[in-house]
């Protein structure tokens, strides 16, 4: 049984198959939210945004143009939880699962579309993984939903269904790092509630780490020098990051009344964590953006640019792209011919599929930016923020996301896409065919710098 509507199976490249399947869960998210029961106001959403807020829950960003909780009904809401959910877990991860409890069996194409989205390494470990993938997911969402709901019944006095409905749709948002919240504020009134803070930080984090690396921790914490090189580098980038980043925000905002200013040292303690951990792509925040200094604009800038693990939820770079290429040009800096991570060799196509999809993603950040600022009268710092959020899909926003006219968004729903499925994964499903030489050309050296 074939996992793949028809006109699907014509497609050679499973990359394909995977932006495809985005387009189709965008366009269904954008009629069904442009839909008069998803409104508040009970009448058809604009187009617009429709489109972006679809745009935004499948590609697990967060970024709106209109508030959440105000805007869309609880309708709408759980549309907008359901595409998120869709999103995280995966498209092709969603119709494995679904093809698995029909017939319980897959065929080739579908098992090769299926590993292209959840990044396994070995075609036979795909239905497993996939099975693993959802039970995991749902496991962590619902402890992360339980906890939340608890402390909102606990501490802010909401009833029982109130809770379990805020606990449930913060869960999913949170584990799959986007940054949909249902207050105006985002989650600023909880600054200082380490249950609120910590648990989501947590879901986000474990939910950016990658499910491969999470199923491997699982199996063998205890033994580092057991763990892969995948392993290795993405828990050993991500805590380098949050630690980094955490001294970052305490150092430049500690003083800044405005943001960590005004608590006191636990409070701004938990923050400055809190603000480290989001940039991951997840796009919570618990202090305004748009009073952070610039210096701490630009910190952000990087955390999202850089995103998180390779084959989680979350978005960006990924930390294991930065993780290889410091490893890259530590070598060459050492003059080795080979580029070797503890007792593995780094095979040359996974360094040119590093660098590629840096400088692809450095150019696509670049552009936008020159033409964000030609189409809007606001600042570099503030629509690089823009630009490198929607790319890392880490929905963050200084507040200029609803002033940027339909033009601006539908540049950033463009990068969102890309940023979610990936410049080289965009790429090589545009490539219709792979060309191969037969023959080698003569060498000839040429000056670099």
């Amino acid at each position: 049984m074939s996992l793949l509507p028809p006109f699907l199976t014509r497609f050679r490249h499973p990359a394909q198959v995977v932006v495809t399947g985005f387009v189709l869960a965008i366009a269904l998210g954008t009629v069904l939210l442009a839909l008069p029961v998803a409104t508040t106001e009970r009448d058809p959403a604009d187009w617009v945004v429709a489109l972006f807020t679809a745009t935004s829950a499948v590609c697990v960003t967060g970024l709106v143009i209109v508030d959440t909780e105000s805007h869309w009904s609880v309708f709408g809401e759980v549309v907008i939880a359901g595409l998120v959910q869709v999103g995280g877990l995966g498209i092709m991860t969603m119709a494995t699962l679904f093809t698995l409890l029909v017939s319980g069996r897959l065929g080739l194409r579908a098992r090769i579309a299926a590993q292209a989205e959840t990044k396994t390494l070995v075609m036979s470990d795909v239905r497993r993984v996939v099975r693993k993938v959802v039970l995991f997911s749902l496991v962590c969402e619902a402890v992360v939903a339980a906890v939340l709901a608890a402390r909102f019944v606990v501490g802010y006095g909401e009833p029982l269904g109130r809770a379990v409905y805020l606990g449930a749709f913060h869960a999913v948002t949170a584990f799959n790092n986007a940054g949909f919240a249902l207050w105006p504020d985002n989650l600023m009134r909880f600054v200082t509630d380490p249950w609120i803070c910590l648990t989501v930080a947590i879901a986000v984090i474990v939910g950016g780490l990658g499910f491969p690396v999470m199923f491997e921790l699982a199996r063998t914490w205890r033994h580092p020098h057991k763990w892969t090189v995948l392993t290795r580098i993405t828990v050993g980038v991500t805590v380098t990051l949050l630690v980094l980043g955490t001294l970052v925000f305490v150092m430049t905002e500690w003083r800044n009344p405005r943001t960590l200013g005004a608590l006191d040292d636990p409070g701004k303690l938990l923050a400055a964590f809190f603000t480290a951990v989001m940039p991951r792509s997840a796009g919570f925040n618990t202090l305004d953006i748009a009073q952070m200094y610039p210096s701490s604009w630009l910190a952000t800038d990087l955390l999202m640019f850089v995103g998180g693990g390779s084959a989680g939820t979350a978005g960006g770079l990924k930390v294991t792209t930065l993780g290889l290429l410091a490893f890259v040009v530590w070598a060459e800096m050492r003059g080795e011919s080979r580029v070797n991570i503890g007792h593995r060799r780094l095979p040359e196509a996974t360094q040119r599929q590093a660098v590629t999809i840096t400088v692809l993603g450095v150019a696509l950040v670049a552009f936008s930016t020159y033409v964000l600022l030609a189409l809007t009268p606001h600042g570099l710092d503030q629509v690089l923020f823009e630009v490198v959020a929607a790319f890392g899909t880490a929905g963050l926003s200084t507040g200029i996301t609803a002033s940027l006219g339909t033009a601006g968004h539908l540049l950033l729903a463009v990068l969102m896409f890309i940023g979610r499925i990936g410049p080289l994964t965009m790429g090589s499903a545009l490539a219709l065919n792979r060309r191969s030489r037969h023959y080698e050309l003569p060498e000839e050296r040429v000056i670099v710098g």
